[in-house]
């Protein structure tokens, strides 16, 4: 305890700083890879794309982080048996912000689109195994962690294989590609606004005070997707048939409705990553800060300040501005040719995919459901359309990711202990 109330003002401080690090490299690596698919079917510039992000992840952040929060903050290590020395809960926790965003940066600048998720879970379960016990560490929920990262990709990978072909009927394949991508382009819409409003109304505001029924929800959704559509409209109405373009290719006016389409899935996607990453960041921060608010006792249940999650959106938003172009080349151009009807199609799967993991608190990989949203488009035009040795790299650092995490949090632990124990 003693330690705790001599250094207790700079392990909030040292906390706040690591957590805006590793919130910088969420934005700099994950934003990326959300953004990527816009940015790779050229439905978005790499500008209009970061103010989209700006906007959206914050919102998702602040609106609809607190589920996935308390997973990380409370369901990995047992708590318990630091009682009586929180401290190391503490220093557990800095070193595993500090690890986990070292490990983002190195992967950014290698243009890697790893997991935030895999690199802050494998930090904690590294220091909690080595620095207290293997035995503490709530191996029942790292497996159903762990189990979610291959559930995720093949779930979204399936979503958006069938998306896609469902535009291929509905669309594509069709004597009058346009007037059919005006007439149900407009329901996709809908159904994206839908879904994203839906989770937020049920599952993200509680922490925010607002409390809504069931029904309530369904009926706010309705209106809020009705007004969507209606948007979505008014601005395909602009869009005119290009004859000279579609000589040249047959979709490239079919492409411009879609295009539009994108916009609205960019929101719900980068929507969709601040709900469920800024957990990553903020999670292990709010654990220091209850500690040492409530004088080293390690409480069951904890409130979330308001502000720790403004700092992560805050932290998120400048990774991506600053450094998350280099990621989203290889998703949005490498993995596989992507055009925005293809675009559409991985990030609506993507996004609904990893909201509905937010809703339930489960924190998986927004890489891994977007990459297997990518691959599901990839294979719905047959095998081939993959570059599969970019899509081996990708796996590979995945792989590499978990130990690495885990590694780093490990030397820092000890670290920690030997300046402040």
């Amino acid at each position: 305890m003693t330690v705790i109330a001599e250094y207790g003002q700079w392990f909030v401080l040292l906390a706040c700083l690591f957590g805006f690090f590793m919130a910088w490299g969420v934005g700099a690596n994950d934003v990326a890879n959300a953004m990527g698919t816009s940015v790779g079917s050229r439905a978005l510039t790499v500008k209009q794309a970061i103010f989209v992000a700006m906007i959206f992840e914050f919102a998702g952040a602040y609106l609809a982080g607190g589920e996935v929060t308390g997973t990380i903050r409370k369901g990995i290590v047992d708590a318990n048996v630091m009682v009586g020395s929180p401290e190391l809960l503490i220093y557990g926790m800095m070193s595993s912000l500090l690890a986990a965003g070292i490990w983002l940066v190195i992967a950014s600048m290698m243009g890697w689109p790893v997991s935030t998720t895999h690199s802050i879970v494998g930090a904690i379960v590294g220091f909690a195994a080595v620095g207290i016990g293997v035995e503490y560490v709530h191996w029942g929920k790292v497996t159903s962690i762990v189990m979610s990262w291959v559930v995720s990709p093949v779930l979204a990978g399936t979503l958006a294989f069938f998306i896609f072909r469902s535009v291929h009927k509905l669309i594509l394949n069709t004597d009058d590609p346009f007037g059919n991508a005006k007439r149900y382009v407009p329901v996709y819409m809908f159904l994206t606004a839908f879904m994203i409003t839906m989770v937020t109304f049920t599952k993200g505001l509680k922490h925010v005070g607002i409390g809504l029924s069931f029904g309530e929800s369904v009926l706010i959704s309705v209106a809020v997707s009705f007004a969507v559509m209606l948007l979505g409209i008014a601005l395909l109405k602009r869009v005119k048939i290009d004859e000279e373009a579609d000589r040249h290719f047959r979709f490239a006016s079919v492409e411009k409705v879609f295009a539009i389409l994108m916009i609205f899935t960019a929101c719900a996607m980068a929507f969709a990553h601040g709900s469920n990453d800024v957990a990553n960041a903020v999670g292990p921060l709010a654990a220091i800060i209850n500690v040492v608010a409530n004088q080293g006792n390690i409480l069951a249940e904890s409130a979330m300040p308001a502000w720790v999650l403004l700092l992560g959106g805050g932290g998120i938003v400048l990774g991506l501005a600053t450094y998350g172009y280099k990621v989203m080349g290889t998703i949005g151009r490498k993995i596989t040719e992507l055009t925005p009807s293809r675009g559409f199609a991985a990030e609506l799967a993507a996004a609904t995919t990893v909201v509905l993991a937010s809703g339930t608190g489960l924190p998986i990989s927004t890489t891994h459901t977007l990459v297997g949203a990518v691959l599901g488009v990839g294979m719905a035009r047959g095998i081939s359309a993959l570059n599969l040795r970019v899509v081996g790299t990708i796996f590979a650092s995945w792989i590499v990711t978990l130990p690495a995490g885990a590694f780093l949090a490990i030397i820092f632990f000890f670290m920690f202990k030997g300046i402040f124990g």
